[in-house]
């Protein structure tokens, strides 16, 4: 690699690049949909011992918020995450990942990573004030930034997380519903199956940075990757979602103002009834609305409890709430 590496420096090798399949490549970026992507790369317990494991448990929870405009990263996350339902890691997954056991004894569960994975959300919407939609067609032409969140392929947030949290019985943040599958992106808009994240990266001329398999540094070369691919022309768009109907997160939800106002006059002059459970009680409501009733509890509960300052309580209130208004 290194002796690649020379002799790319001294224009002995030319790198290979590919065209994007509507012939975009050189061309300006596009007017993308969403202001900012937050790319997350988790890594797991795993195995290498022949047998077939259901059970992989976050060790790594890392996402870093680039910026769609500009191409830099303008924040990061990341945390160590203890396994509890296989708590001593293989040697295998040590060698792979480059996670000692001593920094995932000395992390914190997956319901508190959660939590600060939420803070960090937060922090970040309220400086750059942002918030996440799905279903969006066009640019925001609002002074509210629209995100998205991305990962290499849809293991990371459909599969380890989904499944994950409803082992453990753990409220998963609504907003880690909807992501974009960079790899099928790539696919489709190179006309080219990628042979991994690294080998993406060598196709169109960038050469993989840290370690491969670090969480961190995996969702930084992400990163890399999903801005040569919006310089080429892709626009980014929303390729999965596990929510069951359109969702689409209304502006008015992270306005301030609601979480210290009063949410029965906000609810008298939206719906036209007083609170939640009266809402879900009206004959004419349907499944689609009740999920979405449901999901505007935990918005409400999620300021209010971010008004105080207390976001674990909030975690709790609001894993209250759903069981609470789900018999109806």
């Amino acid at each position: 690699m290194a002796t690649k590496r020379l002799a790319r420096q001294l224009g002995l090798i030319r790198r290979k690049s590919i065209a994007p399949a509507n012939g975009n490549l050189g061309r300006r970026k596009s007017k993308q949909l969403f202001d900012y992507l937050i790319v997350i790369d988790f890594e797991s317990t795993c195995w290498n011992d022949g047998k077939h494991h259901h059970s992989q448990e976050i060790i790594e929870f890392p996402a870093v918020l680039l910026n769609t405009s500009t191409g830099q990263i303008e924040s990061e996350f990341q945390a160590y995450v203890q396994p509890q339902e296989h708590p001593i890691l293989s040697e295998f997954c040590m060698e792979l990942t480059g996670i000692k056991q001593a920094q995932v004894d000395e992390g914190v569960p997956l319901k508190i990573c959660l939590s600060q994975f939420c803070k960090w959300i937060h922090k970040i919407q309220q400086q750059k004030n942002i918030i996440f939609a799905t279903g969006v067609s066009e640019p925001s032409t609002s002074e509210v930034k629209l995100c998205a969140f991305v990962t290499w392929s849809d293991w990371d947030l459909g599969v380890c997380l989904e499944y994950e949290c409803k082992r453990k019985r753990l409220l998963k943040p609504v907003f880690l519903n909807s992501w974009i599958d960079l790899r099928a992106t790539y696919k489709l808009f190179y006309r080219r199956k990628p042979k991994g994240l690294s080998g993406a990266l060598q196709e169109v001329g960038i050469e993989f940075s840290g370690r491969e398999h670090s969480g961190l540094d995996d969702s930084r070369n992400t990163s890399l990757l999903a801005w040569k691919m919006i310089r080429d022309g892709c626009v980014m768009k929303i390729t999965r979602s596990l929510n069951k109907g359109p969702f689409l997160l209304p502006s008015w939800t992270w306005n301030s103002d609601l979480a210290s106002g009063d949410q029965h006059v906000f609810l008298q002059q939206e719906f036209g009834c007083g609170t939640y459970r009266t809402l879900l009680q009206k004959p004419n409501i349907s499944k689609q609305e009740k999920g979405n009733i449901l999901w505007l509890t935990m918005v409400w509960l999620s300021l209010a409890c971010l008004q105080r300052k207390n976001y674990n309580d909030c975690m709790l209130n609001t894993a209250s709430q759903t069981v609470t208004t789900e018999k109806f």
